[in-house]
């Protein structure tokens, strides 16, 4: 990689992984569907306003179907997953199964005929799936539905963000990162406006709320998203969610040093090999298959 996508990797990274902590405290004041529509809507408006201010031209000639599909599955799905599983199973439980998006990338691969299942990756599937159902029934906290519910709904946010950023891969290369970013944030909160009805702001947010939201929209959302999709278009969709392994290690290393969050020594045994199945599936590790035998 280029320098300057070794660097926009790395800020992705420490952002992200920081950016658990920021959402726990918009969650807690926005509501679970107020945090991803009001977030949507702080980047989105965030990125016209520069490229107003700084007369960057915009093309949105490809249409806004695909836009409108990549919202509703890497903004909404993915975020209203990881919104509503922060407060309920901590911010280092969800950033750790926020890993196996790499692995739900690789199925979806598969399946639209873009992605071959070799034997590392296959070993890399099993291994995702062993550490999934450890993080899952092994935690340092009581088992209960809520737990339950919360690990569902960060494994469905992880699909959708998988889902969507191959099909943004697939279908949006040729559009810019402002486009993709502005049309799939825009239309990600149109699509979850409706949800306040039943799922409303539960009290007057304070004014560090307001502080919390503008972060995490137009920097933790806005700016990042920007610097992923251009690393999508220049490096390709799988190199760039591998940056979720260092995503996890910083949100984990967060939660559990500012927070205090506990996890079990099976769970952190977990984490290991769900990132382990994932360097595999990426490819990250040197894999030397065996030669045949003549006959």
């Amino acid at each position: 990689m280029k320098l300057g996508d070794v660097l926009a990797y790395l800020f992705l990274a420490v952002t992200w992984g920081f950016s658990f902590l920021v959402l726990l405290e918009v969650t807690r004041a926005f509501g679970w569907v107020g945090a991803v529509t009001f977030r949507a809507f702080v980047a989105s408006t965030t990125l016209l306003a520069v490229a107003a201010v700084t007369g960057r031209k915009l093309d949105f000639g490809a249409g806004w179907r695909p836009l409108v599909v990549v919202g509703a599955t890497t903004v909404a799905g993915q975020l209203i997953g990881l919104s509503f599983a922060t407060p309920r199973i901590g911010t280092a439980t969800t950033a750790i199964l926020v890993a196996a998006i790499p692995l739900f990338s690789m199925i979806i691969g598969k399946l639209w005929g873009i992605e071959c299942i070799t034997p590392r990756s296959l070993v890399g599937l099993v291994f995702g799936f062993v550490g999934i159902v450890l993080l899952v029934g092994f935690p340092a906290v009581p088992v209960t539905g809520s737990f339950v519910l919360g690990c569902v709904s960060a494994l469905l946010g992880s699909f959708s963000a998988a889902f969507g950023s191959s099909y943004a891969s697939r279908h949006l290369r040729a559009v810019g990162s402002w486009e993709v970013t502005i049309g799939s944030f825009l239309s990600g909160g149109l699509l979850t406006l409706p949800l306040l009805l039943a799922v409303p702001v539960p009290t007057p947010p304070r004014p560090v709320d307001y502080m919390h939201l503008l972060l995490l929209g137009s920097v933790m959302s806005a700016l990042n998203y920007v610097l992923y999709f251009r690393l999508v278009s220049t490096i390709g969709a799988t190199r760039t969610i591998s940056v979720e392994f260092a995503v996890t290690i910083v949100a984990v290393l967060a939660g559990a040093l500012l927070l205090r969050e506990p996890l079990s020594a099976v769970q952190i045994i977990g984490a290991v090999i769900v990132v382990s199945g994932c360097t595999l599936v990426l490819g990250l590790v040197p894999w030397k298959a065996r030669p045949r035998a003549r006959a």
